[in-house]
C-alpha cells in the first residue's frame, strides 16, 4: 500500500529520483540536457508556469536529486510528477521506446532546519565529487554549483531564503 506523502506548506524539500532497473541513462550529455530544459520549462512555461525554487541539484547517472520549495498554493507533486512524465515522454521518444524510465515515485524529504538545509545543500553538491565525476562541484555542468559558478539563475534561484 502506497503511503500519503507528507508536506508540510512553505516548506523546502530534498527530492531524489532513480531511474528504472539503475540505468545510467544521465551518462548521456544530451539526456542530461533535456531533463534541464524540462526543468526550465517548469518554470516557465507560457500556460501555467509551476512557481517553484530550487537551491540547488545535482544530475548523476541514474538518479536525481533537488533542494525544491514550491511556492504557496503549488503542490510538489504536480511539480514532481509534470518534470518527470515530460522528462519521461521525451526520454522515450528518443530512445523510440515506451514503458516506465522512473523506478518509483519520486521521493522527498522535509528540509525542518538550517541545519538540515545547510547538510543536504553540501550533500547534493558533494555528489558528483563522490562519484569521481570532478574535484569542485562548480565544474560539474549538471549541479546547481556549476550555474551558480556562471551566474545563470534561470533554473536555480540567486536568492533564496530559508
Amino acid at each position: 500500500m502506497r503511503h500519503s506523502r507528507i508536506l508540510s506548506e512553505g516548506s523546502w524539500y530534498h527530492v531524489f529520483a532513480k531511474i528504472n532497473r539503475g540505468e545510467c541513462i544521465f551518462d548521456n550529455k544530451e539526456i542530461k540536457r533535456l531533463f534541464l530544459k524540462v526543468v526550465l520549462r517548469a518554470k516557465t512555461k507560457a500556460r501555467h508556469p509551476y512557481k517553484f525554487e530550487i537551491a540547488n541539484f545535482c544530475i548523476m547517472g541514474n538518479h536525481i536529486h533537488f533542494l525544491i520549495r514550491p511556492a504557496k498554493g503549488e503542490s510538489l507533486s504536480k511539480i514532481m510528477q509534470w518534470i518527470l512524465s515530460v522528462f519521461a515522454i521525451h526520454y522515450n521518444k528518443i530512445i523510440q521506446a515506451n514503458g516506465h524510465v522512473w523506478h518509483d515515485r519520486f521521493k522527498s524529504v522535509i528540509i525542518n532546519t538550517i541545519r538540515q538545509f545547510i547538510l543536504v545543500y553540501e550533500y547534493i553538491s558533494n555528489n558528483p565529487i563522490k562519484a569521481g565525476l570532478c574535484t569542485l562541484s562548480s565544474a560539474y555542468q549538471y549541479c546547481g554549483e556549476y550555474f551558480i559558478s556562471k551566474d545563470d539563475f534561470r533554473i536555480i534561484e540567486k536568492d533564496f531564503k530559508f
